[in-house]
């Protein structure tokens, strides 16, 4: 479970196979801080251009094997060029309704077809510096081509029946077969178990049938060739229950995708692993392949566990492991946990039968950690690749589960809020790994409609939250039969109409533009995945389950918007290595938490439990020094799951003991968290006065702390939505000696030092201004660090102009207007500075919009393009231009502006452009500027500005869905027409600088 991550230190024999050394320490530097080469003038670099192996990847759908090498080629050079790092290919067809057009039997997942394929992929990846990543079996979940529902290694459901009694009545016959039938293909049941017992009404809800847990009798040895004979004693009403073991009958989703088909694989047992390896191992991994692996291989990936049964999910084994685990036997619980289309069916007294499902569950998570993703992760390190998985799905402990993982990873799509991310986040940082995935992107009903704005204020949130590392959802394989223009696409049309996510690649007009999305991705990746994570408070989630949306009391709804940083950890992780204590500090080498916060179980009731062994941790890390804060009746707590005799009595011995620690509060009201922290002396890395939006991440380097802030949101369903934030933001260092702060980026790559702040001793203040959406990122090192020339020089600490900047002329205000301005200095004096008259805003009147307009062409991966040319007045939406209605493709806006004949090297100007959609470039007199802001789309125009006349453009590339409303009428014609172009309004701001003496 500690095992280290094999590519996570030094030079990976893969990057020395693929590109030679060059390349592998560019992906060592990538992985840490910039200290290797600060002071050196290539810090800059580290940001500007980061590694291959931070760069965002592309999830990249096939239609199985139905692929051509040299066109799988030509993709990976398509994807390379654009500035990713990486791909994972991934067989889905969603949008192919007539399977049969795939021929399994020739090209299907696992074929000679798809491994020539994989193998021209991995080929091409390491000649050009990327990693590919393939999943385990074809879809999801699971699955291995030939094994059959009946096999020991498929997964299984257990399927119950019933049968009513009344008191005194017998029953003879059948013993009740399940209440569903069996799925197809499924030729065999094994008889479990029969049981009766009298029905309770008390212990009865609206969905579930109440019984006595007393009066469960076991008839299993009565029955007799299928048949039983029982008669219900006096009293009451009754019921029968059987249950089956059968197979679930599962499939990959959207198969068939091979031949013979693929079922899915138990995720319990030594079996269902076995399965999945020993079929990579006889069938796919053939000597070249192998080989290419440890050139360009990734991980291998498994999607979110989404098991599918109209029973409850099973393995043989649960019955001896959930034995072994609470020392008592399964099968007298059992009727508090079949399920019926997940839904309950029965139930005891309400917290018997919470502590019965919490033991249940908890003895699947164990076998599901245990024999699935800990045996494929290692199993995975023999070929030297990785485990990259979504571990939920199941009530199991996924924060336990990203701890196993070599790459634990979320979804954009799935996940509720940010506190599932930070579910995962919790296991990651204690275990010591460093990256965290995410699917991101995938937006339903969104097919051709998706902008790079909304992708970016998704992931905003998700990268505060810990997400590191992005899976693009994603770019489809080329063509596939059938398909029409613009090409295949893996979820368009689902069920008939426009489907999930995007399919990038050069057939999206923004493909352009491109370069400038993957290197802010890229850069923001570099930053997060270097050093190490720091979060302020450590919150104890005793049942681990993620993608629920259920945050953590205070600091979710108060705590975040003042500052607070938070993830969760569960039982298991504190049993790894990092769990000590060191100065009040908890994993002092890594998060280095500086609280513990517990509060009841959401996931039961919400009742103060905790278990025996996790209590007596606690209190351990507690004696050690670290300041812990527990919310309601803790004193009266239960154990989650069914106590031993005596063992609610030692949990409450613990607990009290506990709470007679001097850095240890109770409180019964969440709103008096914040004051139990404070009185503990804890405190919050990022303050700010008041609650903000303002989103934060802390990355800890060996010569920097890093400082990741978003004006986000909490979830993508938070109303009202965000609004612009500016106001001060103060951040603490963990360096001692002279330290400065620099804004880094990264949208450019440049790494400036802050010229207004103000200190006292570890605390750096700042002025943060930030649209919705929108990031920043601030490093607090040592001067020099990234090659700036500043040192140690006075800076402002105050200034009533509109800006003050470090330049080459050393310290310098900003004004856009004439006038008189002072500056507090951090050297105590007060300067004055004077600047000349500056040129009013200025609004183009007139512009010339030439369009490449983009149509189907004569294939479905061929497009035409016509040229148009439009002269505007006033800037509209193309849906509102009637050249331009259904247009979709690139627009180029061209106007002229005339600044005056005393415009010297003093002066400057912000293009503030508005209203702009999708990507888009800027150019001056003929010269493109670096990428600029897309959720702030205001460009510094600085010296490319020359007295007289100046020709700007801005070119615009836009989605295809307008155009597509009328090429594909009957798939995307329910989709409204869209606003996308340059809408404005568009302004021209001069400014004027001067040094501040």
């Amino acid at each position: 479970m500690h095992e280290a991550n094999p590519q996570r230190d030094g030079i990976s024999r893969r990057v020395v196979l693929a590109a030679g050394l060059t390349a592998g320490a560019a992906l060592a530097l990538g992985a840490g801080a910039p200290s290797a080469v600060a002071g050196t003038g290539a810090a800059a670099d580290w940001l500007a251009a980061p590694a291959r192996s931070v760069r965002p990847r592309f999830r990249w759908w096939w239609p199985d094997g139905l692929v051509d090498p040299d066109e799988i080629a030509r993709e990976v050079d398509q994807i390379a060029d654009a500035g990713f790092g990486g791909m994972e290919i991934a067989a889905v067809h969603h949008s192919i309704k007539d399977k049969s057009v795939l021929d399994t039997a020739h090209h299907g997942w696992g074929s000679r077809p798809w491994r020539d394929g994989v193998e021209a992929a991995l080929r091409r990846a390491a000649r050009r510096g990327l990693t590919v990543d393939l999943t385990l079996g074809p879809s999801w979940p699971v699955a291995v081509p030939g094994l059959t529902p009946d096999d020991v290694a498929a997964a299984k459901e257990l399927a119950h029946g019933r049968a009513p009694l009344t008191g005194g009545s017998t029953y003879r016959g059948p013993v009740p077969p399940p209440v569903h039938a069996a799925a197809a293909g499924v030729t065999r049941q094994q008889l479990l178990a029969v049981q009766a017992a009298r029905v309770e009404p008390a212990h009865s809800t609206r969905k579930e049938t109440g019984l006595d847990p007393d009066s469960v009798q076991d008839l299993t040895a009565t029955v007799t060739d299928g048949t039983l004979t029982w008669t219900a004693p006096e009293g009451g009403d009754w019921v029968l229950i059987s249950y089956w073991v059968r197979g679930s009958g599962q499939q990959p989703e959207s198969g068939p995708h091979s031949a013979p088909a693929a079922y899915t694989v138990d995720h319990f047992s030594p079996a269902g692993t076995t399965a999945v390896t020993s079929y990579w191992q006889n069938h796919l991994l053939t000597p070249s392949l192998r080989r290419l692996l440890r050139a360009a291989g990734g991980s291998f990936f498994e999607d979110s566990v989404e098991l599918e049964t109209d029973g409850l999910t099973w393995t043989p084994l649960l019955p001896e492991a959930f034995e072994k685990h609470t020392g008592r036997p399964l099968l007298p619980y059992l009727p508090a946990l079949v399920l019926d289309n997940s839904n309950q069916v029965f139930a005891f007294e309400a917290q018997f039968t919470r502590q019965i499902r919490h033991d249940f569950w908890e003895t699947v998570s164990g076998l599901f950690n245990r024999n699935h993703l800990t045996a494929l992760r290692d199993w995975a390190h023999t070929l030297g690749m990785t485990l990259r998985s979504q571990p939920y799905g199941l009530q199991t402990d996924a924060i336990a589960s990203a701890a196993i993982l070599d790459i634990p990873e979320g979804e954009s799509l799935g996940f509720k809020n940010l506190d599932d991310y930070r579910c995962l986040a919790g296991g990651r940082d204690m275990a010591g790994r460093r990256v965290l995935s995410c699917e991101a992107g995938a937006y339903n009903g969104s097919a051709y409609s998706t902008t790079w704005d909304r992708f970016l204020r998704t992931m905003g949130g998700a990268y505060a939250a810990g997400v590191n590392q992005t899976v693009v959802h994603g770019f489809s394989y080329a063509t596939a039969p059938g398909v029409n223009w613009p090409g295949f696409a893996a979820f368009s049309p689902y069920n008939g109409t426009a489907g999930y996510g995007e399919s990038w690649g050069p057939r999206q007009p923004t493909w352009r533009h491109v370069q400038d999305i993957s290197g802010y991705l890229g850069r923001v990746h570099q930053v997060l995945q270097s050093g190490t994570a720091r979060a302020d408070v450590a919150v104890f989630r005793q049942t681990g389950y993620t993608a629920t949306g259920i945050g953590a009391s205070w600091f979710t709804a108060t705590g975040v918007p003042l500052g607070w940083t938070h993830q969760f950890l569960s039982g298991p992780l504190l049993d790894l290595p990092s769990a000590t204590v060191s100065g009040g500090r908890l994993a002092p080498e890594g998060p280095a938490y500086k609280a513990l916060f517990v509060e009841g179980d959401f996931f039961y009731g919400s009742t103060p439990t905790l278990a025996v062994e996790d209590a007596r941790k606690i209190l351990a890390l507690a004696e050690a020094g670290l300041p812990v804060v527990l919310l309601g009746t803790f004193d009266q707590a239960l154990t989650p799951g069914v106590p031993d005799p005596g063992e609610t009595d030692r949990l409450r011995d613990l607990l009290a003991r506990l709470l007679t620690l001097p850095h240890v509060v109770r409180v019964t009201d969440k709103a008096a968290v914040g004051d139990a922290l404070a009185g503990l002396g804890v405190s919050a890395d990022v303050r700010h006065a008041t609650a903000s939006t303002l989103l934060n991440a802390h990355r800890v380097t060996a010569d920097a702390d890093f400082y990741y802030l978003c004006n986000g949101k909490h979830a993508e369903t938070v109303k009202p939505p965000v609004a612009a934030i500016d106001h001060d933001v103060t951040l603490r260092r963990t360096h001692g000696g002279r330290t400065v702060p620099y804004l880094l980026d990264p949208w450019t790559g440049e790494a400036v030092r802050l010229a207004r702040y103000t200190e006292d001793g570890a605390d750096i203040t700042l002025r943060v201004t930030l649209q919705p959406g929108q990031t920043t990122i601030v490093a607090l090192g040592r001067p020099g660090l990234f090659g700036d020339r500043h040192g140690t020089s006075a800076h402002a600490e105050a200034t009533d102009a509109d800006a003050v900047l470090f330049t080459e002329r050393g310290l310098t205000l900003r004004a856009r207007t004439a006038g008189t301005w002072t500056t507090r200095l951090s050297q105590g004096r007060t300067a004055t500075t004077r600047t000349p008259a500056v040129p009013a805003p200025i609004t183009p009147a007139r512009w010339e919009l030439e369009v490449e307009d983009w149509y189907p062409g004569p294939d479905a991966t061929r497009t035409d393009r016509v040229r148009r040319s439009v002269t505007l007045e006033t800037l509209r939406p193309w849906s509102q231009i009637p050249e331009l209605a259904d247009s979709a493709g690139i627009g180029r806006y061209r106007t002229t502006v005339t600044l005056p004949a005393d415009w010297t090297s003093s002066h400057g100007a912000e293009l503030e452009l508005g209203q702009v959609s999708d990507t888009f470039r800027v150019s001056v007199n003929g010269r493109r500027l670096p990428a600029a802001d897309r959720l702030h789309p205001v460009v510094d125009l600085g010296p490319f500005l020359r007295r007289g006349e100046n020709t700007l453009e801005i070119e615009v590339a836009t989605p295809l869905i307008n155009r597509l409303r009328v090429a594909q009428p009957t798939v995307f014609g329910g989709v409204a027409r869209q606003d996308h172009g340059l809408v404005g309004p568009v302004r021209l701001v001069p400014y004027v600088q001067a040094a501040v003496r």
